[in-house]
């Protein structure tokens, strides 16, 4: 017979789950494993909520294994360290992001790019090398593998670090594989939402031009007064659109609903690049001649290895960027969910896990 989440492991763990497709999430008792001597593990005080946490909790994608335990932007500080581990000691601010292992055997590990590994393995409801659920950062202690932990930066605040695990690595990762952080050039960022608002932040830190393009005209002064983007273009608005058609090197589109790529694709200069890193869940339609005539590249990304999460880190502990959130008590966690669902937040929820995350 298989063993409760409770008894799998012989260490206990506390947190909340979500257990059916509704997505309400409540306390949850589990176990973590004990620390192997690569593992580090460590207690979680802060875990950002993440769109897909949404869409996870309520199986929108197919995939969900219940009971989930969500989060995949989780930090901390280490409590214990294996015998093998070298990179950390007790002590040490950590975080883990949205992977947790991988076969390190095959090519794409070689290169350091385990987030497009076959045998990936996400940090929530998948399973692990030993046939056990993973749990995410919605609990009181995280066990992982060494090179799946990063290393915070001492002047990044944990809370405001937290969403860089996720939605900070997941806009990094692609400016930097396409090119796009010359200084002087022109990049677009669509939707200013958890990750359009840490682009655009990004893609200022590289010291390249930035206009944000946003359905909505009421974003306007928070995108240039507060984020620091150069220009802002309503994507609705015919006239400002065709301004500004062939002047940007390249978009980041962060958008996850169904949206008409044709407009974007028509503001990029020629061999402009066009990365989508929302995830729609119905096909977009893809015209094909104005790529043709432009060779132009319409091309998608999705988080990034751990080497560049590292990377990504340190970048932003260097310029001082970090997500704006909402920091929010661990039983508000559904109606933060409900909001997030509706878009009603500035940009990021993050749970006060150290402080308000109570043992049933």
């Amino acid at each position: 017979m298989a063993k409760s989440a409770e008894q799998e492991h012989p260490t206990k763990a506390f947190g909340w789950a979500a257990t059916d497709t509704s997505g309400v999430l409540s306390p949850f008792k589990f176990s973590r494993r004990e620390t192997g001597e690569k593992d580090v593990r460590f207690k979680v005080l802060y875990c950002g909520i993440c769109h897909s946490d949404l869409h996870m909790a309520k199986n929108d994608w197919g995939m969900s294994t219940y009971p989930i335990v969500p989060g995949h932007e989780i930090v901390g500080i280490v409590t214990e360290v294996g015998s093998k581990v070298g990179k950390f000691k007790v002590g040490d601010r950590v975080g883990v992001g949205c992977v947790v292992g991988a076969c390190h055997s095959c090519d794409i590990c070689d290169n350091d790019l385990e987030n497009y590994c076959p045998k990936m393995i996400f940090t929530y409801s998948a399973p692990y090398h030993d046939g056990t659920t993973t749990y995410g950062g919605y609990s009181d202690v995280m066990v992982a593998e060494e090179r799946y932990v990063v290393r915070i930066p001492d002047n990044l605040p944990l809370d405001a670090g937290a969403p860089l695990l996720c939605a900070g690595i997941t806009v990094y990762s692609p400016l930097q594989h396409f090119g796009l952080t010359k200084p002087g050039m022109h990049i677009g960022v669509v939707g200013l939402g958890g990750l359009g608002h840490v682009a655009v932040k990004f893609a200022k830190g590289f010291g390249v031009k930035v206009t944000v393009i946003s359905t909505s005209p009421s974003k306007k002064k928070e995108a240039i007064e507060h984020l620091g983007a150069d220009y802002f273009l309503v994507s609705r608005d015919p006239d400002q659109m065709q301004a500004a058609m062939g002047t940007m090197d390249g978009i980041i589109d962060t958008v996850s609903a169904v949206h008409p790529l044709l407009p974007l694709i028509g503001l990029l200069k020629f061999q402009g690049k066009l990365v989508l890193v929302g995830g729609p869940n119905r096909p977009l339609e893809l015209p094909v001649f104005p790529l043709l005539m432009g060779r132009k590249v319409v091309a998608g990304s999705c988080t990034g290895g751990m080497k560049e999460t590292q990377e990504m880190i340190d970048f932003a502990g260097k310029h001082n960027i970090t997500a704006d959130v909402e920091v929010i008590p661990m039983d508000y966690v559904n109606t933060a969910m409900e909001r997030l669902e509706k878009a009603d937040v500035k940009y990021r929820f993050v749970i006060d896990i150290g402080n308000t995350l109570k043992s049933a």
